[in-house]
């Protein structure tokens, strides 16, 4: 068949590009009479615009305006004033789409910061009702002591919202026992086109009938779907032209052959319910604002998977068809192009303990029961028949306390693909495709042979049980050949999936990716059928237009113009690892895992998590330093308001360094923007001050008292607060009597000597522990001493940590230099270099190699390996048995742990809790925070103080006040001990500080 008929590209382009060019010449005073009528807000910044102007696909379109409705009211209104002025509404919720179906140049309405209610819950009749903006994790977690569950489980559960799984109906691990969206959709509240409210549920044919006589849109919308769908020759043309029935994944085009399957239509009992037709409609039907959901038990409680390893991607997918004739609950397949992601992620490689060898693909397979004998006897069936059949040659059994940290290897697939070097990425356009799984086998076998053709080593992984492969070619959208290549590519394996009757869109959704094939997928009467529906539904076009029909050319709108090549720019800081700053920004795919809530765990990003503003995401300000550097034409490129902007509420906590599967560095490129800016801007007081802390502190040393009674007098200090823009509600640290340098250069030889020297180590004496905390550091050499250590202290430069946060970058190089020419000699495996502020000694491993001189870089890379935070230095020195509990009391504590950014990031907090927990009757619990919320210098700046405050509050804080008089706090940060006292009125110690106290 003619793909493309010159008849339907004409009718398609008329009605696409209709509503992509509004009939008002200017449209922004309407904007801003409509943003003062809101009770929510518009946005028409170009700062907001950007934030939106991309999803987690490859298509850009800086949309018309951005707006976060408040009420049902709002959206009423956005909807009548797109209808009245000939623009349109595109709906967003966390916006991790795949295809495209988020991006648009109307009006984007984002309803994930207001619409985020659990309105209704019946535990007895097993249904919940919510709004659109509810994540799907947040709303599990209120289901669970009930006993109960929403089933579809994506790999963006932590930040996916209902909303969005609706519209694109998401399946996610578990569809081949409990189903997709679509299946658990009882009821949706809408506004149609028209601004009208209507509801849809279940109805028998009387009801239909009702409908169908009803005199406004509404009716309309029932009388043709009656008039088309009871015409036989519809009906077989649907039987025939989709995909097989086997497949329960398929999302393409409209849902009409679901509704066939119901009393108004067939000989069949079941109810007619219209959300089985919005359920996938990617909201160009209608806008919804209420979700009624049905829900499932919890599964049985203990879940163990089996790892199956294969030598080819054949031999998996065979192992698949075996693994689905057992009680599986979930059969996924990860790669070997994923599996080698994975060795490069600080925090996923940890997550590779069962994997043996280098196999060329893992079935993750998973049994659950009652206990954990039932599930493993059920995943030792599976080995046994897979072994029979030869298939597979290791089956590691993954217990139940490791199956969560196994799966989210599984989970980070998507954004990991974005760390391949270069701009050739693993490109979204054909990964949606699924089959009947009895064809899984040769459908994969036909496609990699295809790909081979075009010279691609294609990536493949996701839900195999569901005979769905996630399968994505290597492309470089920037070159012209490649986006013809990515439309080439995507038109040949539509044809390949329509050869086996399957789905080319399985859970994604068709959006603008996969749209232009749906006449070849579901024949041309079919498209004309899913056209006719879209218009009596929406005739102005006016909800997300462009999605699912007459889209406008796959292959156009894309992120980057054709062979335009990538600005290089000169940065302080070396980021030509990822091919410059430019393109560490480009790694962002879009995913937002940076969403993620505070009860989903992890450290990014925690300003998003208190302002839920997108500008307030690792994606978000990645989005604006991309397009911003892109598109510059400002003879400084970093002289954009708009990146400042985005920017400021950065914590530089380095969450998003570990936990974003793309490893995008955004303290780095904060860092790198502030010097920038500053050539142009000059360096603020304030930020000077804070960037010379040590220089100042050592001037304050000469006269302690007096500087401790400036700091701390009412009249004097409120002063310095005022001219350094310094919240009035913060204390200043005070300065130490004693530092310790003076204290270890008058103290130390006078220490007893201990009976056996283990190893010799050299403290770091950074620039908070020589002034501020000077006890802690006092009690770590006296403990190292104590334990067997000989302590070494060497004149240095201070770490350059706080002028490295403010952008003073020459400053930190410096110091970096100095102390690079110091210590790269000096210590080694034997004697390494220890540091008890984590923000400070980990410089060393972090930005150090990519901060110093370019002819030290070599020696910063061997020093990084011989620098070690001093809990983790004792961690390994209890593991390796040369400190035990011996040495300490036998007293009963409890002790609560909060962890520092930088630590949990670029270290571990197992080595902190090891070491805290070597007395014998230390109990140690880890407070599930992520950032305390003042980050160095961040919360005690003025106007950060209320968001730095509501961080502390969103975990840290209610955890140490719940917490008994008798409870240690313990926090290795010296922010975060700052943070905790001011914000609880509890003293936090160092680990340091607990572990010398409970020596004997």
């Amino acid at each position: 068949m003619d793909l493309f008929p010159k008849g339907r590209i004409i009718e398609s382009a008329i009605a696409y590009f209709c509503c992509m060019t509004s009939t008002k010449p200017n449209l922004l005073p309407l904007l801003e009479k409509l943003a003062g009528q809101l009770k929510g807000e518009l946005k028409i910044d170009s700062l907001t615009k950007t934030l939106y102007a991309t999803d987690a696909s490859v298509y850009r379109e800086i949309p018309l305006a951005v707006a976060f409705p408040k009420t049902a009211e709002d959206i009423q209104q956005l909807i009548q004033f797109a209808g009245a002025h000939g623009t349109s509404l595109i709906p967003r919720t966390a916006g991790t789409s795949l295809a495209g179906q988020c991006v648009g140049n109307g009006i984007v309405v984002d309803v994930s910061r207001h619409f985020t209610q659990i309105i209704e819950f019946n535990k007895e009749e097993r249904w919940v009702r919510v709004q659109p903006g509810v994540v799907r994790d947040e709303l599990n977690r209120f289901l669970k002591p009930h006993g109960l569950f929403f089933s579809p489980i994506t790999s963006t559960a932590n930040r996916a919202m209902i909303g969005g799984m609706v519209g694109n109906n998401s399946s996610g691990t578990t569809s081949i026992v409990y189903g997709t969206t679509r299946d658990k959709v009882l009821e949706l509240k809408t506004f149609l086109s028209d601004g009208s409210e209507a509801i849809f549920k279940n109805m028998d044919k009387a009801g239909f009938e009702a409908k169908c006589a009803l005199d406004n849109l509404e009716g309309e919308i029932y009388r043709q779907l009656q008039s088309s769908l009871s015409d036989q020759q519809v009906q077989e043309n649907i039987a025939v032209n989709f995909p097989k029935k086997s497949i329960h994944r398929r999302n393409t085009g409209y849902a009409v052959d679901a509704l066939l399957e119901t009393e108004v239509f067939s000989s069949q009992t079941s109810p007619f319910n219209m959300c089985k037709l919005l359920s996938g409609s990617e909201g160009t039907l209608a806008f919804t604002t209420e979700i009624k959901l049905s829900l499932d038990p919890l599964p049985e409680p203990v879940d163990i998977v089996v790892a199956a390893h294969f030598h080819s991607i054949n031999e998996s997918m065979k192992a698949a068809q075996v693994a689905m004739k057992h009680t599986a609950t979930a059969v996924e397949l990860m790669d070997k192009i994923i599996l080698d992601c994975t060795k490069e992620s600080l925090e996923y490689n940890k997550n590779r303990y069962f994997v043996e060898g280098d196999p060329m693909a893992l079935l993750m397979v998973e049994f659950r029961g009652k206990s954990e004998e039932e599930a493993r006897a059920k995943g030792n069936k599976l080995i046994e028949d897979l072994k029979m059949a030869n298939l597979g040659y290791a089956f590691p059994v993954i217990d139940p306390s490791l199956t969560a940290s196994a799966w989210a290897l599984r989970s980070a697939g998507l954004g990991l693909l974005a760390n391949i070097p270069g701009d050739p990425k693993a490109v979204a356009c054909i990964e949606d495709t699924a089959v009947d799984i009895e064809d899984l086998a040769n459908y994969i076998d036909e496609f990699d042979k295809m790909m081979e053709a075009y010279g691609q080593k294609p990536v493949h992984y996701a839900h195999a049980g569901a005979g769905e492969i996630h399968l994505r070619p290597i492309l470089d959208l920037k070159k012209k050949t490649d986006q013809e290549a990515f439309y080439q590519i995507s038109l040949d394996v539509a044809k390949l999936v329509k050869k086996y009757n399957g789905s080319l869109s399985g859970e994604h959704g068709d959006g603008r990716v996969r749209a232009p094939f749906i006449p070849l997928m579901v024949g041309e009467e079919n498209y004309q059928l899913f056209r006719k529906i879209k218009y009596t539904w929406d005739p102005q076009n006016i909800f997300n237009p462009g999605k699912i029909v007459d889209t406008a050319p796959m292959n156009t709108s894309l992120r980057y113009e054709a062979d335009v090549e990538t600005p290089e720019y000169d940065t302080l800081m070396d980021f030509s690892g990822v091919g410059g700053i430019l393109r560490m920004a480009e790694k962002c795919n879009g995913s937002g895992d940076c969403r993620k809530l505070p009860s989903s765990g992890g450290t990014m990003c925690p300003s998003y998590q208190a302002s839920r503003n997108e500008k307030d995401t690792t994606r978000g300000r990645a989005n604006v330093l991309r397009e911003f550097l892109t598109m510059d034409q400002k003879p400084n490129p970093f002289d954009h308001p708009e990146i400042k902007e985005a920017l400021d509420l950065c914590l530089s906590c380095k969450g998003c360094t570990a936990e974003c599967p793309s490893n995008v560095d955004m303290a780095s490129m904060k860092a790198e923007f502030q010097y920038q800016y500053h050539k142009t801007h000059g360096v603020p007081l304030r930020s000077k001050a804070f960037a010379h802390i040590n220089e100042l502190n050592k001037l304050a040393y000469l006269t302690p008292f007096l500087a401790n009674f400036t700091l701390s007098n009412k009249f004097t200090g409120a002063l310095m607060k005022k001219a350094l823009r310094v919240s009035p509600q913060r204390e200043l640290p005070r300065i130490h009597p004693t530092s310790l340098y003076d204290w270890y250069r008058k103290n130390y030889h006078q220490l007893p000597q201990p009976k056996k020297i283990i190893k010799s180590v050299y403290l770091f004496v950074d620039e908070f522990t020589n002034y501020n905390d000077t006890p802690i550091g006092i009690m770590a050499i006296q403990l190292l001493r104590r334990l067997g250590y000989e302590v070494k202290m060497v004149k240095h430069e201070e770490s350059g940590r706080s002028a490295i946060s403010k952008g003073l970058l020459e400053k930190a190089r410096k110091h970096a230099d100095a102390n690079v020419r110091i210590f790269a000699d000096l210590v080694d495996g034997n004697s390494p270099l220890i540091g008890i502020e984590p923000s400070a000694i980990l410089s060393f491993k972090d930005e150090y190699p990519r901060l110093v001189s370019p002819e030290l870089v070599e020696k910063a890379k061997k020093l990084k390996f011989h620098t070690q935070l001093i809990d983790e230095f004792l961690g390994k020195e209890i593991a390796n048995g040369n400190i035990t509990e011996d040495a300490f009391t036998e007293e009963s504590r409890l002790i609560k742990l909060h962890g520092h950014c930088h630590q949990k990031a670029l270290s571990s907090l197992n080595w902190t809790q090891k070491l805290l927990s070597l007395p014998k009757n230390y109990n140690v619990q880890l407070i599930p925070s992520g950032c305390c919320g003042m980050a160095g210098s961040f919360g005690y700046e003025e106007e950060h103080y209320e968001l730095s405050m509501q961080i502390g509050e969103m975990v840290l804080f209610p955890a140490v006040r719940e917490a008994s008089e008798n409870t240690l706090i313990a926090a290795p940060g010296t922010s975060c001990r700052h943070q905790i006292a001011d914000g609880t009125g509890k003293k936090a110690l160092h680990p340091v500080e607990i572990l010398y106290q409970a020596l004997k």
